[in-house]
């Protein structure tokens, strides 16, 4: 799991977060209805990506933001 985590904190997966919340704002404009849950989670997605911050983090007892976040990874 922790692997999956330092990846999540990485430039490439700041992106991945990033275009996963598009593809999903996408495809909530395309379905219509109900889809506007996939876009509100797509928003989160991007946001995180964005702003720098993993929000599996702190369930992991890792902090919050994206430079605190790598740095207990490399200490």
């Amino acid at each position: 799991m922790m692997s999956i985590l330092q990846f999540l904190g990485s430039p490439a997966g700041r992106w991945t977060r990033i275009v996963a919340g598009l593809i999903l704002v996408l495809l909530a404009v395309v379905l219509g209805g109900w889809g506007w849950i996939l876009a509100v989670l797509g928003a989160v997605f991007i946001a995180a990506g964005s702003f720098d911050f993993c929000l599996l983090a702190p369930l992991f007892g890792k902090p919050l933001q994206g430079p605190a976040f790598r740095k207990a990874f490399t200490s």
